[in-house]
């Protein structure tokens, strides 16, 4: 499996500790930055991760930056892109097995590391669910 991580320069310390994360897990990792806290602007790097994964050069992705939000925007402005931003475990679950989502967004302001790693853990582990009807949805959204 490979995830395209990337971050603003707010969160890039806490960006580096995912990405040791993931390997641990066995995973490949794609750093698409920001590598260091030199100022930047957040709507690069979710570009980036989304572009990655929606041109299936990673199979997930995951951005943050200091409260999750901007970067998520900017990661779901790629068309296919499905971001989820939480901070709720049952959030990501639901996320993953209803709507099909491949990137997870987070704040790293906003989330302490052992919430994140749970957050990462069930993005991972839980499975899309395909309805006829979800399908659909899904379909929809990819449309837009």
């Amino acid at each position: 499996m490979r995830i395209a991580v990337g971050c603003d320069h707010i969160v890039t310390e806490i960006k580096n500790e995912v990405v040791k994360y993931l390997q641990k897990k066995g995973i490949e990792v794609i750093d698409c930055g920001t590598y260091d806290k030199e100022r930047t602007h957040y709507p690069i790097y979710g570009k980036r991760v989304g572009e990655k994964v929606a041109l299936k050069e990673a199979d997930l992705g995951i951005v943050l930056c200091g409260t999750g939000v901007g970067i998520t925007n900017a990661a779901n402005k790629i068309k296919g892109i499905r971001c989820v931003l939480t901070q709720d475990v049952s959030v990501v679950k639901y996320a993953r097995e209803v709507l099909n989502a491949n990137v997870l967004g987070f704040g790293g302001r906003v989330s302490g590391i052992g919430m994140i790693e749970d957050l990462i853990d069930t993005f991972l582990e839980t499975e899309y669910c395909p309805t006829e009807e979800r399908d659909v949805y899904i379909e929809k959204m990819d449309q837009l």
